[in-house]
Protein backbone atom coordinates (compact mmCIF):
# COMPACT_ATOMS: atom_id res chain seq x y z
CA UNK A 1 0.00 0.00 0.00
CA UNK A 2 1.89 3.29 -0.98
CA UNK A 3 0.34 7.15 -0.53
CA UNK A 4 0.09 7.44 -4.09
CA UNK A 5 -2.85 4.74 -3.72
CA UNK A 6 -4.23 6.19 -0.77
CA UNK A 7 -4.46 9.53 -2.19
CA UNK A 8 -6.33 8.74 -5.62
CA UNK A 9 -8.73 6.33 -2.84
CA UNK A 10 -9.22 9.53 -0.52
CA UNK A 11 -9.74 11.60 -3.80
CA UNK A 12 -12.50 9.26 -5.30
CA UNK A 13 -13.80 8.48 -1.61
CA UNK A 14 -14.55 12.67 -1.50
CA UNK A 15 -15.73 12.85 -4.89
CA UNK A 16 -18.19 9.91 -5.47
CA UNK A 17 -16.75 9.79 -9.07
CA UNK A 18 -13.28 8.00 -10.33
CA UNK A 19 -14.22 10.76 -13.32
CA UNK A 20 -14.20 13.79 -10.86
CA UNK A 21 -11.27 12.66 -8.81
CA UNK A 22 -9.74 12.15 -12.13
CA UNK A 23 -10.28 16.43 -13.05
CA UNK A 24 -8.82 17.15 -9.70
CA UNK A 25 -5.36 14.83 -9.35
CA UNK A 26 -4.86 15.39 -13.29
CA UNK A 27 -4.89 12.10 -13.98
CA UNK A 28 -6.69 9.95 -16.78
CA UNK A 29 -9.50 7.97 -15.45
CA UNK A 30 -8.49 4.81 -15.97
CA UNK A 31 -5.30 4.84 -14.50
CA UNK A 32 -7.06 5.90 -10.81
CA UNK A 33 -9.43 2.77 -11.59
CA UNK A 34 -6.15 0.74 -11.89
CA UNK A 35 -4.55 1.68 -9.16
CA UNK A 36 -7.34 1.26 -6.92
CA UNK A 37 -8.28 -1.96 -7.62
CA UNK A 38 -4.70 -2.79 -7.14
CA UNK A 39 -5.49 -1.64 -3.31
CA UNK A 40 -8.23 -3.52 -2.79
CA UNK A 41 -6.95 -7.04 -3.85
CA UNK A 42 -3.82 -5.99 -2.02
CA UNK A 43 -5.89 -5.28 0.75
CA UNK A 44 -8.74 -7.87 0.28
CA UNK A 45 -11.97 -6.18 0.55
CA UNK A 46 -14.03 -4.08 -1.55
CA UNK A 47 -13.42 -0.35 -0.83
CA UNK A 48 -16.34 1.12 -2.35
CA UNK A 49 -19.92 -0.05 -3.23
CA UNK A 50 -20.86 0.58 -6.71
CA UNK A 51 -24.14 2.40 -6.98
CA UNK A 52 -25.62 3.70 -10.12
CA UNK A 53 -23.04 6.63 -11.30
CA UNK A 54 -22.00 7.59 -7.72
CA UNK A 55 -19.39 5.46 -5.77
CA UNK A 56 -19.81 4.87 -1.64
CA UNK A 57 -17.58 4.06 0.87
CA UNK A 58 -18.19 0.48 1.78
CA UNK A 59 -17.49 -0.35 5.77
CA UNK A 60 -13.86 -0.56 5.08
CA UNK A 61 -13.44 1.91 2.77
CA UNK A 62 -14.46 4.13 5.85
CA UNK A 63 -12.04 2.44 8.04
CA UNK A 64 -9.10 3.66 5.40
CA UNK A 65 -10.22 6.61 4.40
CA UNK A 66 -10.09 7.45 8.27
CA UNK A 67 -6.61 5.75 9.00
CA UNK A 68 -5.54 7.71 4.97
CA UNK A 69 -6.41 10.99 6.97
CA UNK A 70 -4.09 10.40 9.39
CA UNK A 71 -0.99 9.25 7.71
CA UNK A 72 -1.33 12.58 5.21
CA UNK A 73 -1.60 14.79 8.76
CA UNK A 74 1.49 12.57 10.08
CA UNK A 75 3.46 12.89 6.75
CA UNK A 76 3.00 16.71 6.26
CA UNK A 77 3.97 16.95 10.20
CA UNK A 78 7.39 14.80 8.80
CA UNK A 79 7.88 16.78 5.80
CA UNK A 80 7.47 20.49 8.31
CA UNK A 81 10.33 18.96 11.19
CA UNK A 82 12.73 17.78 8.18
CA UNK A 83 12.73 21.26 6.51
CA UNK A 84 13.94 23.33 9.28
CA UNK A 85 10.10 24.69 10.52
CA UNK A 86 9.35 26.14 7.58
CA UNK A 87 5.80 26.76 6.99
CA UNK A 88 5.28 24.87 3.78
CA UNK A 89 2.48 21.78 2.39
CA UNK A 90 -1.02 21.32 2.82
CA UNK A 91 -2.72 22.98 6.20
CA UNK A 92 -6.52 21.89 6.71
CA UNK A 93 -8.28 24.28 8.95
CA UNK A 94 -11.81 24.15 9.59
CA UNK A 95 -14.06 27.22 11.35
CA UNK A 96 -17.60 27.70 12.39
CA UNK A 97 -19.59 30.05 9.67
CA UNK A 98 -19.60 33.05 11.60
CA UNK A 99 -15.78 33.29 12.89
CA UNK A 100 -14.46 32.12 8.94
CA UNK A 101 -17.37 35.31 7.31
CA UNK A 102 -16.09 37.54 10.26
CA UNK A 103 -13.18 37.02 11.54
CA UNK A 104 -10.43 34.79 9.04
CA UNK A 105 -10.84 36.87 5.57
CA UNK A 106 -8.01 39.43 6.02
CA UNK A 107 -5.71 36.55 8.16
CA UNK A 108 -6.27 34.02 5.76
CA UNK A 109 -5.17 36.68 3.08
CA UNK A 110 -2.25 37.70 5.11
CA UNK A 111 -1.23 34.07 5.39
CA UNK A 112 -1.30 33.33 2.11
CA UNK A 113 1.32 36.64 1.74
CA UNK A 114 3.44 35.45 4.37
CA UNK A 115 3.74 31.79 3.48
CA UNK A 116 3.24 30.87 -0.49
CA UNK A 117 4.52 27.64 -0.27
CA UNK A 118 1.59 26.33 2.28
CA UNK A 119 -1.87 24.87 0.88
CA UNK A 120 -4.25 26.20 3.41
CA UNK A 121 -7.40 24.76 2.71
CA UNK A 122 -10.36 25.89 4.45
CA UNK A 123 -13.64 23.85 5.85
CA UNK A 124 -16.78 25.40 6.91
CA UNK A 125 -19.62 23.39 9.52
CA UNK A 126 -20.71 23.59 12.58
CA UNK A 127 -18.45 22.83 16.01
CA UNK A 128 -19.57 19.25 16.56
CA UNK A 129 -18.58 18.25 12.75
CA UNK A 130 -15.37 20.24 12.93
CA UNK A 131 -14.33 18.21 15.60
CA UNK A 132 -15.16 14.64 14.48
CA UNK A 133 -13.16 15.62 11.13
CA UNK A 134 -10.33 16.80 13.69
CA UNK A 135 -9.95 14.11 15.72
CA UNK A 136 -10.33 11.22 12.86
CA UNK A 137 -7.03 13.09 11.47
CA UNK A 138 -8.72 15.13 8.48
CA UNK A 139 -8.37 18.68 9.63
CA UNK A 140 -5.22 19.81 11.44
CA UNK A 141 -6.73 22.45 13.52
CA UNK A 142 -10.61 23.95 13.94
CA UNK A 143 -11.91 26.79 15.58
CA UNK A 144 -14.98 26.39 17.67
CA UNK A 145 -16.64 27.18 20.18
CA UNK A 146 -14.61 26.14 23.28
CA UNK A 147 -13.30 25.66 25.46
CA UNK A 148 -13.52 21.49 24.61
CA UNK A 149 -12.92 19.15 27.21
CA UNK A 150 -11.19 15.74 25.09
CA UNK A 151 -8.67 13.97 25.72
CA UNK A 152 -6.06 14.62 22.81
CA UNK A 153 -6.79 17.64 21.76
CA UNK A 154 -5.52 21.13 23.21
CA UNK A 155 -5.88 24.80 22.27
CA UNK A 156 -6.01 28.55 22.83
CA UNK A 157 -8.59 30.69 22.83
CA UNK A 158 -8.99 33.52 20.01
CA UNK A 159 -12.11 35.48 19.27
CA UNK A 160 -14.78 36.46 22.34
CA UNK A 161 -18.26 36.82 21.03
CA UNK A 162 -21.72 38.75 22.54
CA UNK A 163 -24.37 36.57 21.78
CA UNK A 164 -28.08 38.12 20.91
CA UNK A 165 -31.52 36.76 20.54
CA UNK A 166 -32.99 38.41 17.45
CA UNK A 167 -36.77 38.40 17.03
CA UNK A 168 -39.36 40.51 14.06
CA UNK A 169 -39.32 44.07 15.05
CA UNK A 170 -41.78 45.19 17.51
CA UNK A 171 -41.88 41.77 19.43
CA UNK A 172 -41.85 43.01 23.43
CA UNK A 173 -38.81 42.88 25.25
CA UNK A 174 -37.41 39.42 25.71
CA UNK A 175 -36.07 39.05 29.26
CA UNK A 176 -35.73 35.44 29.58
CA UNK A 177 -37.19 32.36 27.60
CA UNK A 178 -40.68 32.56 28.70
CA UNK A 179 -40.89 35.44 26.81
CA UNK A 180 -40.52 33.44 23.43
CA UNK A 181 -42.13 30.13 24.63
CA UNK A 182 -43.62 28.41 21.78
CA UNK A 183 -42.12 30.52 19.25
CA UNK A 184 -40.14 28.75 16.31
CA UNK A 185 -36.25 28.58 16.64
CA UNK A 186 -34.18 29.65 13.55
CA UNK A 187 -30.83 27.73 13.87
CA UNK A 188 -28.11 25.24 12.21
CA UNK A 189 -28.02 21.33 12.11
CA UNK A 190 -27.99 19.18 15.51
CA UNK A 191 -24.19 19.87 16.17
CA UNK A 192 -23.91 23.73 15.43
CA UNK A 193 -22.57 24.85 19.30
CA UNK A 194 -24.98 27.93 19.21
CA UNK A 195 -28.02 25.84 18.46
CA UNK A 196 -26.61 23.89 21.64
CA UNK A 197 -26.60 27.21 23.71
CA UNK A 198 -29.69 28.28 22.78
CA UNK A 199 -30.99 24.89 23.80
CA UNK A 200 -29.72 25.19 27.03
CA UNK A 201 -31.00 29.26 27.89
CA UNK A 202 -34.68 27.46 27.04
CA UNK A 203 -33.82 24.44 29.53
CA UNK A 204 -32.32 26.49 32.42
CA UNK A 205 -35.63 28.07 32.59
CA UNK A 206 -37.63 24.97 31.96
CA UNK A 207 -39.35 26.19 28.63
CA UNK A 208 -39.82 23.94 26.10
CA UNK A 209 -38.38 25.24 22.78
CA UNK A 210 -40.21 25.07 19.50
CA UNK A 211 -39.94 23.76 16.49
CA UNK A 212 -36.43 24.32 14.90
CA UNK A 213 -36.14 25.13 11.26
CA UNK A 214 -32.59 24.28 10.46
CA UNK A 215 -30.84 27.08 8.00
CA UNK A 216 -27.52 26.53 5.98
CA UNK A 217 -26.84 30.41 6.20
CA UNK A 218 -27.19 33.48 8.62
CA UNK A 219 -28.42 35.62 5.83
CA UNK A 220 -31.02 32.70 5.44
CA UNK A 221 -31.85 32.92 8.92
CA UNK A 222 -31.79 36.48 9.11
CA UNK A 223 -34.36 37.08 6.36
CA UNK A 224 -36.38 34.11 8.17
CA UNK A 225 -36.35 36.06 11.34
CA UNK A 226 -37.48 39.57 9.39
CA UNK A 227 -40.53 37.55 7.64
CA UNK A 228 -42.08 36.52 11.32
CA UNK A 229 -40.60 33.12 10.97
CA UNK A 230 -39.19 32.47 14.24
CA UNK A 231 -36.44 33.93 16.51
CA UNK A 232 -32.63 33.41 16.12
CA UNK A 233 -29.19 33.25 18.24
CA UNK A 234 -26.40 34.98 16.59
CA UNK A 235 -23.01 36.54 17.62
CA UNK A 236 -23.32 40.62 17.44
CA UNK A 237 -20.46 40.74 15.39
CA UNK A 238 -22.46 38.62 12.41
CA UNK A 239 -25.74 40.54 12.77
CA UNK A 240 -24.04 43.20 12.09
CA UNK A 241 -22.21 42.41 8.83
CA UNK A 242 -25.65 40.90 7.69
CA UNK A 243 -28.09 43.39 5.24
CA UNK A 244 -31.51 43.86 6.82
CA UNK A 245 -29.89 43.98 10.14
CA UNK A 246 -31.96 47.07 11.14
CA UNK A 247 -35.38 45.07 10.82
CA UNK A 248 -34.82 42.92 13.59
CA UNK A 249 -35.17 43.76 17.15
CA UNK A 250 -32.31 42.42 19.49
CA UNK A 251 -32.42 41.46 23.18
CA UNK A 252 -29.16 40.78 25.37
CA UNK A 253 -28.83 37.86 27.17
CA UNK A 254 -28.27 37.37 30.75
CA UNK A 255 -24.74 35.17 31.42
CA UNK A 256 -23.82 33.00 31.04
CA UNK A 257 -25.81 32.61 27.89
CA UNK A 258 -24.55 36.31 26.74
CA UNK A 259 -21.16 35.09 25.87
CA UNK A 260 -19.42 32.42 23.68
CA UNK A 261 -15.29 31.97 23.00
CA UNK A 262 -14.15 30.88 19.75
CA UNK A 263 -10.87 28.64 20.50
CA UNK A 264 -8.15 27.42 17.97
CA UNK A 265 -7.72 23.64 18.75
CA UNK A 266 -5.85 20.77 17.68
CA UNK A 267 -4.55 17.30 18.41
CA UNK A 268 -1.91 17.44 21.21
CA UNK A 269 1.36 17.52 20.35
CA UNK A 270 0.84 18.10 16.46
CA UNK A 271 1.97 21.58 16.37
CA UNK A 272 3.49 22.10 12.90
CA UNK A 273 5.65 24.79 11.55
CA UNK A 274 1.86 25.54 9.70
CA UNK A 275 -0.10 25.51 12.79
CA UNK A 276 2.84 27.31 14.56
CA UNK A 277 2.33 30.25 11.91
CA UNK A 278 -1.38 30.22 11.77
CA UNK A 279 -1.77 30.54 15.60
CA UNK A 280 1.17 33.22 15.57
CA UNK A 281 -0.81 34.94 13.01
CA UNK A 282 -4.01 35.26 15.25
CA UNK A 283 -1.68 36.35 17.91
CA UNK A 284 -0.49 39.37 15.99
CA UNK A 285 3.00 38.24 16.10
CA UNK A 286 5.20 36.29 13.62
CA UNK A 287 5.51 32.55 15.82
CA UNK A 288 4.12 30.82 18.60
CA UNK A 289 4.84 28.33 21.03
CA UNK A 290 8.77 28.22 19.89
Amino acid sequence: MEFGQLRIFQAVAEEGSIARAAERLHRVPSNLSTRLRQLEEQLGVDLFLRERQRLQLSPAGKVLLDYAARLFALQEEARAAVQGGEPVGDFALGSMYSTAAIHLPPRLAEYHRRYPAVNLQLQTAPSGELVESLLGGRLDAVLVDGPLDFDGLEGLPMFEERMVLVTENGHPPVRGPEDVAGSAVIAFRPRCSYRLLLESWFASARVSMGRVMEIESYHSMLACVVAGGGVALMPVSMLQSLPGRESVAVHALAEPFARASTWLVWRKGMVGANLKAWIGLLQGRESALA
